[in-house]
């Protein structure tokens, strides 16, 4: 595995009705949801490492701390940079910031823990 500091990525969409908090049930206005939010951050943080990681492994989300500071019209693209912060053994950290084409609109402090798909499956 050659998971390091420094590693990153970066994505981007364009909000659609289905991101929305109403399409989220996340609130009743036609913006970007927060929860579409958070999954895009995880989404690219797991895109981050993915190429690094070696074969049969996967990963985890085990926390995540977000800050929504602005909201995001339908319409708009909103880019998303994941960094591999720390490596503790397995446990991962990235530091994620979002940004739509008027500026920033979130951050996330963010872990995941490497894992072993088919053993961590056969513990639930």
């Amino acid at each position: 595995m050659s998971l390091e500091k420094g590693l990153n990525f970066t994505q981007e969409i364009t909000v659609e009705e289905s991101n929305t908090a109403i399409a989220h049930g996340s609130g009743s206005l036609p913006v970007f949801a927060t929860p579409a939010m958070v999954a895009f951050m995880e989404n690219t943080a797991v895109k981050c490492i993915a190429d690094n990681l070696d074969k049969g492994l996967d990963t985890v989300g085990i926390q995540i701390d977000t800050k929504h500071i602005k909201a995001t019209k339908v319409g708009k693209k909103v880019t998303c940079t994941a960094k591999l912060t720390e490596v503790d053994g397995k446990k991962l950290t990235f530091e994620i910031e979002a940004a739509d084409e008027d500026g920033p609109i979130g951050s996330s402090l963010h872990k995941r823990y490497v894992i072993d798909p088919i053993k961590f499956m056969d513990r639930l």
